[in-house]
């Protein structure tokens, strides 16, 4: 069996911020921008892996969901646990200087973890969690 990660979902709750994020600071490329209904759907992912994306979505768009579950939503969000995403670089202290730069929210400088890993922790503009681990280069 062939399977591979093909997209994966984030909240976003301004779509112009979550753009410059992921494509000014993290380098992604925008592979679509829709709106319906005042709404909009980013997708964005890196250069070098065009089946790979990840998807900044409105939170709670789904018709199904209650107002008090979009009112719990925003909450979390705005605590930053409602999302998260794990990437990999090979130059983790240069990524992290670009963040730093672009006034990225810091949770986590890098570090080596007990587990075996160095990697860092920053939010997105909507709070989402991303850490981010080194790898050796190819």
């Amino acid at each position: 069996m062939d399977i591979s990660i093909h997209s994966s979902f984030l909240p976003h709750d301004d779509p112009d911020a979550a753009l410059a994020f992921y494509r000014d600071v993290l380098g992604f490329e925008v592979r679509d921008d829709a709106g319906y209904d005042g709404m909009r759907w980013i997708r964005v992912g890196p250069p070098n892996q065009p089946g790979t994306s990840v998807v900044l979505q409105p939170p709670a768009a789904d018709p199904g969901v209650t107002d008090d579950e979009r009112r719990v939503i925003a909450e979390m969000m705005a605590k930053g646990t409602y999302a998260g995403i794990n990437l990999a670089t090979t130059d983790l202290d240069g990524l992290f200087e670009r963040l730093q730069a672009a006034d990225a929210e810091i949770v986590q400088e890098p570090i080596e973890q007990p587990y075996g890993v160095r990697d860092c922790a920053v939010r997105d503009p909507a709070g989402n969690l991303i850490r981010i681990q080194e790898v050796p280069s190819a």
